[in-house]
């Protein structure tokens, strides 16, 4: 090789390498720029543009859900109706302030034309701005919603925890008891019930042993949850009650920033609530949904901060409630 050639070779090679650091450093002011902007000053007042019904300072615990479930159950059939149905549609990681992102092909705003109720609700144990008693991850606050207890009770203070049977979620203890038939859980998450060291691993076993219609789907990547949630709903022996988690939101998050100032993200939670529409549209479309009494939540674990999530800021603690009957 002449020197030529050699020297344009190098010449190239450093323009490469300037490029990538070039762009690292440009990415890495961006993302400081949004992390750095991302206050809590902004974060309420973006809050206070989505509409929700009730202020941060009487936000509801997210354990609240457990009871409106049970109740929805418990509670007589409207006229004209034969069977009680239910759904929680997760997106795990989605901040309370993204949903001013809302669209008119998306679940939230579906819902709230059909008049619906909008929520603010918190994680952590306690309302901000105490000091929170459960990390605002999402084993734990998932369970939470499940249970309707905190961590102290149910036990899982983080992920990588395997719940005991002393504390059933809603899946298994609503068909247990003999209130509904069946369950369904779908997430391509395999810390709720697919590792060693599983969340719901106990509750998955003794649901087999003791021969209880509760399924554990676990799916390889969102677009296999979507497509297996609407494979359930549009079969005859759909589920009683159906939890969906979707993760756009928090592997976006975790990617590249929970933050209301990072584009990715809010086209992330778009993205999840076009999928949670055309899971209502689904539940619409089926050919018994007349006489049937479907209670629809929209919700999530916990929010997020930066690239990351569990502590107490109020980015993290807020989350929000969207369901098709009031709160009693």
């Amino acid at each position: 090789m002449n020197n030529k050639k050699k020297i344009i070779i190098s010449v190239t090679a450093v323009i490469v390498v300037l490029g990538i650091i070039a762009g690292s450093i440009a990415l890495y002011f961006t993302r400081y720029s949004r992390d750095t902007d991302d206050t809590e000053a902004l974060f309420r007042e973006n809050v206070a543009k989505v509409g929700y019904e009730n202020t941060i300072e009487d936000a509801i615990p997210q354990t609240a859900l457990y009871d409106v479930i049970v109740n929805h159950y418990n509670a007589p059939l409207p006229d004209g109706k034969t069977e009680k149905k239910a759904i929680i549609i997760g997106y795990d990681g989605c901040r309370a302030d993204v949903l001013t992102e809302k669209q008119d092909n998306g679940a939230i705003n579906a819902l709230l034309k059909d008049g619906a109720s909008i929520s603010l609700a918190y994680c952590g144990g306690v309302n901000y701005p105490e000091k929170n008693t459960q990390k605002t991850s999402t084993a734990p606050g998932w369970c939470s919603i499940v249970t309707g207890v905190w961590a102290d009770v149910h036990g899982i203070t983080g992920n990588d925890i395997t719940k005991s049977l002393d504390t059933k979620s809603l899946m298994l203890s609503l068909v247990e008891d003999g209130t509904i038939d069946n369950s369904a859980f779908y997430t391509r998450w395999k810390g709720h019930f697919s590792r060693d060291d599983a969340t719901y691993l106990e509750e998955k076993s003794y649901a087999e042993e003791n021969g209880l219609n509760v399924g554990f789907n676990l799916c390889d990547n969102d677009e296999a949850t979507h497509a297996a949630t609407l494979k359930e709903i549009a079969s005859d022996s759909c589920a009683d009650f159906l939890f969906v988690i979707y993760e756009h939101t928090d592997s976006t998050g975790h990617d590249y920033g929970f933050t209301y100032n990072n584009p990715g993200y809010k086209e992330a939670f778009v993205q999840e609530d076009l999928c949670g529409y055309e899971v209502i549209e689904a539940i619409k479309a089926r050919d018994t949904y007349e006489t049937e009494d479907w209670l629809i939540i929209v919700t999530s674990d916990h929010g997020g901060i930066k690239t990351n999530h569990g502590n107490a800021s109020i980015q993290e603690r807020m989350t929000f409630v969207v369901m098709n009957k009031e709160w009693e």
